[in-house]
């Protein structure tokens, strides 16, 4: 099977073009890709494939066969993916998601893509749709015990759930062992990504992220959404602003607009491609 590998600053996923290959069972495939001792290593699959509904469709799996419903890094490999490869000739267009369509607006230098603007559509806040098992219309600053140590969590969808905490720390943070236990605690009965968010001035965060399937990856891009639209909720950044998230792998730009309506512009980078023999149980 031939693979192309890409990542937006390091969230690298193995991408499979569906206009020209079959994928039995993505599931298992995704768990095999990703290990990077005997598969290519990644955070996970993706497919490009023919949508009835959008210019393209994606569905994305992740590295422990999970399928996730949105990724906003994904997305912009995908735009760089179907138009550096001759499968568009549009700077515009539209990707359907398990999450909704998205518009992507794709940034050409030299006929190659090198960032992209993805209009990820609008934020969602009722605990019941997220979904978090709180009361109430929304969850800012929820107290959350984990390891007899109390967090705030925000919660946040963007077609994926999402919990933020705002810490002064979170170099020292040791994400190995708490992110497994917010990703399965009891409030989220569908797991949930958690974003742990220093506050560097009204127009910067930092962040670190633990991804519901993946672990720690270095980069999040429907992360770093729910990162700013939290951080306007609480009162740390303003609606309307270009927001910097810097993350492990690279920064984001982030505008999370008055509607509720969030924007996200970021690299895509191309890595390698190849083929690869597709194991048994993924046939």
């Amino acid at each position: 099977m031939k693979f192309t590998k890409m990542h937006g600053i390091g969230n690298s996923y193995i991408y499979i073009n569906c206009f020209e290959e079959e994928v039995f069972n993505p599931s298992k495939m995704s768990e095999f890709v990703s290990d990077p001792h005997f598969g290519i290593g990644s955070d996970g699959l993706v497919l490009i494939m023919p949508s009835e509904t959008a210019d393209f469709k994606m569905r994305i799996f992740n590295a422990d066969g999970s399928e996730a419903e949105m990724c906003g890094n994904a997305t912009r490999c995908v735009g760089k993916y179907v138009y550096d490869n001759g499968l568009t000739k549009k700077t515009d267009i539209t990707l359907e998601t398990n999450s909704g369509i998205k518009d992507l607006e794709l940034d050409v230098i030299d006929g190659e893509v090198v960032s992209v603007t993805v209009g990820m559509g609008k934020a969602e806040l009722e605990p019941q749709k997220i979904p978090v098992s709180i009361d109430g219309d929304r969850v800012i600053g929820y107290p959350i015990s984990v390891m007899d140590k109390e967090y705030e969590i925000t919660a946040v969808s963007m077609g994926n759930p999402h919990a933020v905490i705002f810490m002064d720390d979170i170099d020292s943070l040791e994400l190995e062992k708490v992110g497994p236990l917010f990703e399965n605690h009891e409030l989220f009965p569908e797991r949930i990504n958690t974003e742990f968010i220093k506050v560097i001035d009204e127009d910067t965060l930092q962040m670190r992220v633990w991804e519901r399937g993946s672990g720690e990856t270095w980069a999040c891009g429907t992360g770093a959404c729910a990162a700013v639209v939290a951080a306007v909720l609480n009162g740390y950044c303003k609606h309307d602003r270009e927001i910097t998230v810097k993350l492990r792998g690279g920064n984001l730009k982030i505008t999370y607009l008055q509607d509720g309506t969030v924007i996200k512009k970021g690299p895509a980078t191309f890595i390698c491609e190849g083929e690869v023999e597709v194991p048994p149980i993924a046939r």
